[in-house]
Parts: C-alpha cells; sequence; structure tokens
C-alpha cells in the first residue's frame, strides 16, 4: 500500500485539528494545507492499521484515500480522548485503531444500502434534483425537499414536470438560472471548471480557510469527564443537524459511547431515507425553536449538554441565542461544531448547498467527467461524508481541550473546504474494483425498529478488536421526547 495517500493525508487532517486553535499558517495559494502545527499523533497513536484491498471507490479523484483518513482521523480522535479520560480498553493506555477499506468504502455509501422492512427507504435524488444543460454550459439543482422544489419553480416560472424545468433551464445562461432560483430560495449551482472556481471571490474565500477553523472563548473552567466503557460515554451531544453530513457526524459520535439527541422543527420534516439513516445511535424529537417555551427547552438542554453540532447556515442559529457570544456566555464550557456548504466567509458564507451543489460548483463534477463536455459524479458523497467524520473528530479533538484548558471550543468545517482539499491532491484513472462492495454481509447489521427490522451499514473501525456497534433499537423520528436520559 506504500502508493495510497491516506497515511499523508491522515497526518495533514490531524494536524488540521491540532491547530484549530493554535494558530496555523494560512493556506499556501494552491490550496494544499500548510501544516502550522505539529502534525505529529499523540504517543502510541502513530500507526492505524487498515486492512483490505483498494479499489472500492473507483475514482479519478483520490476518494478512497480522503475517506479513509477522515474516518481514520475520527477514530484516533477518539482513541485519543479515551485515553485522556483515563480508559483502558485492555489497551494499557491508547487503544490500537483499525479500519477495514471494504467496510469505510461501505459507510460512505450507507444510504445506498439502507433498507427498512427489505425495501428501499426511498430514492436518493428527487427528479427535480440533477444536472440541466443550459444554453451555454450545465447547472445542477436541488429539489429532494419541498420548500426547496418550490423555490426553484417559482424562479423559473414553469410546472414540475422535468421537462418543463429542462425547457425553462435551457433557455437561460447557467449563472443566470443559478442567480434566479439562489434569489428565490432555492439551492442551485452553475457547473464551473476547477480554475474558473478558484478565480472566483467565492472560491478564493474558500481557499483562504483551513480545513477545520478553530476559535475559543474563555471564562469557562475545564469539564472533568471520567472515563467509561467507550471513547465518549457520558458526553452529551445535542445535534442539529439534517440531511447527510452533520448525521454522520452524530451518528458516530454516538458508536462512541455518546448520548446523542437530535432535534428537528415540527414543520420541516426529514426525507425518509435520511431519517433512518440519519438516526442510527441516537433519540430523535421535534422542537420548534421559534416559540418562547421551545426556545426556552432548547437552552434547558444545552445547560447540560457537552457537545452541539449544528449544520445550519451561517449565522442562522443567532437568533435563538446561538451566536458564539451567547453561547459562551450562558453555557461555559460547551463544543460547538458547526457544519456548511460553504464556510462562513465570502459572498456565498449564507448560501444553501448540498453535496451534490458543492461538487459542481466547485469544479469536482467536470474533474469527474467521462466525456470532458457531460458533468459526472464520484462514487459516494465523499464531501458530506468526510465532513462528516471530521465534525466528529473536531467535536472530540475540542472536548479533549476544553478538559485541559477550559473555554468554550468552537470549530467550522465545510463542504467546500473539503472539496478543495480532495481537488488539490494527486488523480489518475479509476482502479479496477476487488470484486467485493458493501453489499458484504460483514458490514452490515440490522436493527429492531417500531417501523420493522431496517438493515444498515455499521460504524466502520475497532478499537483493541471491539468494533463500533449501533444500539440494537433504531428510534423513530421525531418520536422521543426532547430530553435527556437521566442515567446519561
Amino acid at each position: 500500500m506504500a502508493d495510497q495517500l491516506w497515511p499523508g493525508l491522515l497526518a495533514e487532517a490531524w494536524a488540521a485539528l491540532a491547530s484549530a486553535t493554535g494558530g496555523a499558517a494560512p493556506n499556501s495559494p494552491d490550496g494544499q494545507l500548510r501544516l502550522g502545527a505539529d502534525p505529529r499523533l499523540p504517543a502510541g497513536l502513530e500507526v492505524l492499521w487498515v486492512s483490505g484491498a483498494p479499489g472500492h471507490l473507483p475514482s479519478r479523484l483520490p476518494v478512497e484515500d480522503v475517506a479513509v483518513a477522515c474516518t481514520g482521523t475520527a477514530l484516533l480522535a477518539a482513541a485519543a480522548l479515551h485515553a485522556q479520560r483515563g480508559g483502558d480498553c485492555g489497551s494499557r493506555g491508547s487503544p490500537t485503531a483499525r479500519l477495514d477499506l471494504g467496510h469505510v468504502a461501505a459507510a460512505f455509501r450507507s444510504e445506498a444500502y439502507l433498507r427498512v422492512n427489505g425495501e428501499q427507504a426511498g430514492p436518493g435524488f428527487a427528479p427535480l434534483s440533477r444536472f440541466w444543460r443550459a444554453a451555454d454550459g450545465w447547472v445542477r439543482t436541488h429539489g429532494n425537499y419541498p420548500w426547496h422544489r418550490s423555490a426553484l419553480l417559482r424562479a423559473l416560472g414553469c410546472s414540475d414536470d422535468p421537462e418543463s424545468v429542462a425547457a425553462a433551464i435551457a433557455a437561460l445562461g447557467a449563472r443566470q438560472a443559478e442567480d434566479l432560483v439562489v434569489g428565490a430560495g432555492g439551492v442551485a449551482s452553475a457547473v464551473r471548471g476547477e480554475d474558473s472556481w478558484r478565480t472566483e471571490p467565492a472560491g478564493q474565500a474558500v481557499a483562504a480557510t483551513r480545513l477545520v477553523e478553530g476559535t475559543a472563548i474563555g471564562g469557562a473552567p475545564p469539564r472533568w469527564r471520567p472515563a467509561g466503557a467507550l471513547p465518549a460515554s457520558g458526553i452529551r451531544v445535542l445535534d442539529l443537524t439534517r440531511v447527510i453530513a452533520g448525521p454522520v457526524a452524530t451518528r458516530y459520535l454516538g458508536a462512541l459511547g455518546a448520548e446523542v439527541l437530535r432535534l428537528d422543527a415540527p414543520d420541516r420534516p426529514e426525507l425518509a431515507l435520511h431519517a433512518y439513516d440519519g438516526l442510527p445511535g441516537k433519540h430523535s424529537a421535534l422542537l420548534d425553536f421559534g416559540i418562547a417555551d421551545g426556545n426556552a427547552r432548547l437552552h434547558e438542554l444545552l445547560s447540560e449538554a457537552d457537545v452541539l453540532v449544528h449544520g445550519y447556515r451561517p449565522h442562522a442559529l443567532d437568533r435563538f441565542g446561538l451566536s458564539p457570544e451567547l453561547l459562551a456566555e450562558r453555557h461555559p464550557g460547551l463544543v460547538v461544531v458547526s457544519l456548511s456548504a460553504w464556510g462562513s466567509r465570502g459572498p456565498w458564507g449564507g448560501r444553501r448547498g448540498f453535496d451534490s451543489i458543492v461538487q459542481a460548483a466547485c469544479g469536482i463534477a467536470m474533474a469527474e467527467s467521462a466525456d470532458g463536455e457531460r458533468p459526472g459524479a464520484m462514487p459516494c458523497q465523499l464531501l458530506d461524508h468526510g465532513t462528516g467524520y471530521l465534525c466528529a473528530a473536531a467535536a472530540l479533538q475540542a472536548l479533549a481541550r476544553q478538559s485541559t484548558h477550559g473555554g468554550t471550543e468552537f470549530r467550522e468545517l465545510c463542504l467546500a473546504r473539503t472539496a478543495h482539499w480532495l481537488l488539490a491532491l494527486p488523480r489518475g484513472e479509476p482502479a479496477p474494483s476487488p470484486g467485493a462492495d458493501g453489499d458484504d454481509p460483514a458490514w452490515l447489521v440490522t436493527l429492531d425498529s417500531a417501523d420493522g427490522p431496517v438493515t444498515t451499514v455499521r460504524p466502520p473501525g475497532r478499537l483493541d478488536d471491539e468494533a463500533l456497534a449501533w444500539p440494537r433499537r433504531l428510534s423513530r423520528y421525531g418520536s422521543d421526547q426532547p430530553a435527556w436520559s437521566r442515567s446519561g
């Protein structure tokens, strides 16, 4: 495996975590992460054991290497936190961390393998979520959610028939269509090449950020959290995320032992596919932050939480009292991880976006084109899943830092910055598949639920040869009370 990139990428991701509040050097103009902090892993964690044959995620871009690096970073951050808290797991110190390439590939395509009563829970993309040919190029739209589909149709002034949408976009320039849809509150992007994206203000703003941005507000004493059976045992995580990236982060924290409570707005129901795929390892409740009682309950939950993970656009939660300054004042010592499509800087800092939209805007879609004309896609939603595991790693690393230095810790990640990291790496032709894929029964598990058996991918990774696992029963979306377990 000497030609694999993931060992170096793992060191880069670890350095990004370590330097998130340590004053690392800025990124170089070409977007490569410049290591501004000591990239060495903690003593005893220099080696991540990775087994299995490569080739499960064939791509012109090093998708599999980035997937392993992101997952491995989260697993090693868990092992480091466990060791700091005094955990053992029989290893006389830091647990030994192991990953399998086939398992990682399956985890990064978990929504494709989800089954409820043996049937798919829903399509990955709605009919209006696709590439469309414009008058001078291509446009990618996202209409999975009803409110985004309505905004798309309102902007284009057409019916929801795909032929009608195609005709409307074909009459427009790609940038014109993007501006119309985004201006109406929808989600779309003109398909750009890498060079074009990097010369635009939005691309330059993303390139100027770190893979993991971090700040801390002082004044809170360290929170000492004694070790439990798993690295995150006894940690309470409030989950304000949806779709893929955020739920990947929080479900992995759940697999590592955290008590995770996901809150969703009653008037914005999650799609069935993501409601099932994003809920292993957590409870699920509905809460309206916009009313007095709901907002008060939100802050009561935060007063007993250790970590807040949210996937709202930058500053969208400020009106609920969740700005960094107010969080540090009302809930000192909290770890806050925020996730967005484009980050909080530049002209796109408040823009909506999803993995597929970021791929289109930043040049990945054209890098994956089979013919140089029609845009393509990666074999998995790497930006979502990879950034999700990095978010989990950031939360774990920030917990370790807070328990030593105190303060209220903030971490910020975005899909577009992960995309820049990927695009700066060497690439080649897709390697042939080794013959096994994510359908390998070894990576699948069936959980009990009120809706019948749910088959999904096991959480990737082993610590001291003990496989991570989901709790046996899967909560039904929105069915739990917005409350922490008294034994948590």
